[in-house]
């Protein structure tokens, strides 16, 4: 590769990488109790725990359950029914409308084999929606995760551009170098470049996966202005059900349009999120890989008529599949310590790019490099940091 080629690539890297460094450190620091989320919950969170069942225990009703909810709170609405993925729970979604504010929403928590009521709270952030939310999107909606996006692109650009220079710095040492007894700013140069490649296919998953889900919501809100009006179409000019059907019923029509899927969350009819005549329910698949694919079923609740909507585009597939990629929360808790030791390895790489940055002198390319990297000739004219 050509010196000035180089040089042009080791610029890309050092913008690049300034450009987003602040918020990529942010993104590994809170990211690290993210990765153990289930577990700090777990430990944070002391629910009522549903009572041991045998194998084979029937559920309970979910018309039932709903009918506790909305006698508990009669001048509420039933905004969604969900299932907890790790205990046999039901939960319940209630408040007085869809576009009520957070702290006027109750959730119920109710056993799936008994249907008692174990738990009814309300609306609450604890200390893992705030990390979640600052490292998503600074607490500043939609601006702050187009922004982040934004960054995560900027590291990838960051990532791409130090392999390119990575052949050129170290063509005269062997991979892994580590010069204890030199200079500082040439034992960073090397741990910067070491812990670098070494998680660059790592970091490069991260960084991708980190833009995906920064632009899920405008995705997901692209997906719902095309597809729910072609649900809908057939019932423009009709007036809002006063009476909805049995929600068993609707799951039963949903498994049977879906036999291959697990329901996991029922929407009730509105006409702010979903359709003002259907239940929506969310369903995904069984295996490993479908377990990430969601698809929804729009069912009548007056006919009692199945409307499957089309399979989620290849866009929103992607970004699905992608999430479980990002946090390392698909292979239990082994995958769980890589995720959070690669973690730290990146937070060494960029903490040592600042120093890096930090600590240069006003020194031609020249001499920079000779000290660095020790070549016999400065042919490639380029400086790290």
């Amino acid at each position: 590769m050509k010196a000035r080629t180089v040089r042009h690539w080791y610029r890309v890297h050092k913008w690049s990488s300034l450009i987003c460094t602040v918020f990529l450190l942010m993104s590994c620091l809170t990211g690290l109790p993210l990765i153990f989320e289930e577990e700090i919950n777990h430990w944070l969170d002391h629910h009522v725990a549903p009572a041991a069942m045998s194998d084979g225990t029937p559920l309970a009703r979910i018309d039932d359950i709903v009918a506790k909810s909305q006698t508990q709170y009669p001048d509420l609405k039933i905004q969604f029914v969900g299932w907890d993925e790790d205990e046999p729970r039901i939960m319940v979604g209630i408040a007085p409308s869809f576009d009520s504010k957070p702290d006027e929403q109750r959730y119920l928590a109710f056993d799936a084999h008994s249907g008692q009521l174990l738990e009814d709270t309300k609306f609450s952030s604890d200390f893992m929606d705030y990390v979640l939310r600052l490292h998503a999107e600074l607490f500043t909606g939609l601006t702050g995760e187009l922004l982040l996006g934004t960054m995560s692109l900027f590291f990838v650009v960051a990532l791409i551009s130090g392999f390119v220079v990575y052949g050129p710095f170290m063509r005269k040492l062997k991979f892994g170098t580590f010069r204890p007894d030199g200079h500082p700013r040439v034992k960073w140069f090397d741990l910067h470049n070491l812990v670098g490649i070494v998680t660059l296919c790592w970091a490069l998953v991260v960084g991708l996966t980190g833009t995906m889900n920064a632009i899920s919501t405008p995705l997901f809100n692209l997906w719902r202005a095309q597809e729910l009006p072609r649900l809908l179409a057939p019932y423009q000019g009709k007036p809002m059900p006063a009476k909805l059907e049995s929600v068993d019923a609707a799951l039963r029509t949903a498994s049977a349009a879906l036999p291959n899927n697990t329901i996991t969350s029922v929407l009730f009819p509105n006409d702010v999120f979903g359709s003002p005549r259907h239940y929506l329910i969310w369903t995904k698949g069984k295996t490993t890989l479908t377990s990430r694919l969601f698809t929804p079923v729009l069912v009548d609740v007056e006919t009692g008529e199945a409307e499957k909507a089309r399979g989620l585009p290849w866009y929103l597939r992607l970004l699905e599949v992608s999430r479980p990629l990002h946090f390392g929360d698909y292979g239990g808790l082994p995958l769980k310590i890589l995720w959070a030791t690669l973690d730290v390895l990146l937070i060494v790489v960029l903490t040592s790019g600042i120093y890096l940055w930090a600590s240069r002198r006003k020194a031609t390319i020249e001499q920079e490099l000779d000290e660095l990297v020790e070549l016999e000739s400065a042919e490639l004219e380029v400086i790290p940091g």
